[in-house]
């Protein structure tokens, strides 16, 4: 346990790291390569590799601050009591100072080397994350979506590192990324729905006590999803064996969605949804960056 914001033993180096949340923090490194590659940009080395550790420095510091913001009620539930500041583990001055020092090198880099678009998108998912999603767990419904805008800015820092500027393809791949989150993150909130209502956060999830609109909402926007993956093709942007994986990769995923609907197995659905969104995702990404560099 803490004692006025000090651990009770010196933290390890393997606590700093899991204060960056390296999982999920890399999910925004990934996607903001997609970004880049799929702006198919001449061949800069030096510019990408830079694009990579501000957006690693970002994503770890944005994840430092997080849970300095909420290590409150990370105490309170099961999934995040192990977390290093709730568990005592990381003083809450030091997950302070390393947040911040990390977004501020994450933005000086990328301003100097990158793109300053690319660190302008990577300013704003470091507000919206902090400075409105956060808190808006504590307050508000839409918590998730909100969440989802920070969460889809990613692909234009690397589509801005690219290209300089953003175009269509640029503001699809944010598409994707957002309807994306809020299936995933339903079928979470839903299978951790005890642990959120616990610290009263009012998500969907916790208000909809039958689930229905839960699922119902995590349809709706797995169908925005597919449409906004087909897109691509219908502008041009990308080829039909593109479309045709999308399109299977989409079908696949509205019915794990459809399932969802089922109150008598939605607590399995959900969890088959989730993983179905983690294996969704990167499928479909990587079929589209693949599609962009092998066409001429």
């Amino acid at each position: 346990m803490t004692i006025e914001g000090h651990p009770a033993a010196p933290p390890k180096f393997r606590d700093y790291v899991e204060l960056t949340k390296p999982r999920l923090s890399m999910l925004s490194v990934l996607t903001a390569m997609v970004g880049y590659f799929a702006a198919r940009p001449p061949s800069n080395p030096p510019k990408l590799i830079f694009l990579l550790i501000g957006t690693m420095l970002a994503a770890g510091g944005v994840a430092a601050l997080n849970q300095w913001l909420e290590y409150d009620t990370d105490a309170q539930m099961k999934r995040t009591a192990d977390r290093p500041i709730p568990a005592g583990r990381v003083a809450t001055g030091s997950a302070f100072v390393l947040g911040w020092l990390m977004c501020v090198l994450a933005l000086f880099l990328l301003f100097a080397r990158v793109d300053h678009l690319a660190a302008l998108f990577t300013l704003l998912t470091i507000i919206s994350y902090l400075g409105w999603y956060t808190p808006a767990k504590r307050w508000s419904r839409w918590s998730t979506e909100i969440g989802a805008i920070a969460g889809a800015f990613p692909p234009l820092i690397g589509w801005c590192a690219g290209e300089g500027r953003v175009t269509a393809l640029g503001w699809i791949l944010f598409g994707v990324l957002f309807f994306w989150q809020v299936p995933h993150f339903m079928a979470v909130a839903w299978t951790y729905r005890r642990d959120y209502s616990a610290v009263h956060f009012p998500m969907l999830p916790v208000r909809d006590e039958s689930g229905r609109r839960v699922a119902l909402w995590s349809l709706l926007n797995t169908v925005a999803l597919v449409a906004v993956s087909l897109a691509p093709v219908a502008l041009g942007l990308a080829t039909k064996g593109y479309g045709l994986a999308a399109a299977a990769f989409g079908g696949w995923f509205l019915w794990r969605a459809v399932a969802f609907l089922n109150g008598r197995t939605r607590d399995v659905a959900a969890r088959k949804l989730f993983f179905a969104s983690i294996l969704y995702l990167p499928l479909l990404l990587g079929v589209l960056v693949a599609d962009r560099l092998l066409t001429p």
